[in-house]
């Protein structure tokens, strides 16, 4: 378990109307429904998440890194972080 790659998501989920990429992580529809399903490789999702940072520019592979990172570490996004903060 402790090789298991953590889903991109950020709790940004926006699509973009005309790339159909999350303004959030980069995923396309279809990458969401693969990091969903249990019969994807861990590799797989290894590969998807360095495309994702390839296709993200700029800022928002910077946020993407930042919140990212934070929820490897806290097991939440930075978002739902700031959220809960304002409860």
């Amino acid at each position: 378990m402790e090789n298991k790659i953590i889903s991109p998501c950020i709790s940004i989920c926006k699509t973009d109307p005309v790339t159909g990429y999350c303004y959030g992580c980069g995923r396309n529809n279809e990458e969401k429904r693969i990091w969903k399903d249990k019969k994807t490789s861990e590799e797989w999702k290894k590969n998807n998440l360095q495309e994702l940072q390839n296709r993200l520019n700029a800022w928002e592979l910077e946020r993407f890194k930042e919140s990212y990172n934070y929820k490897l570490k806290n097991g939440i996004s930075l978002l739902k972080k700031k959220l809960n903060e304002q409860k």
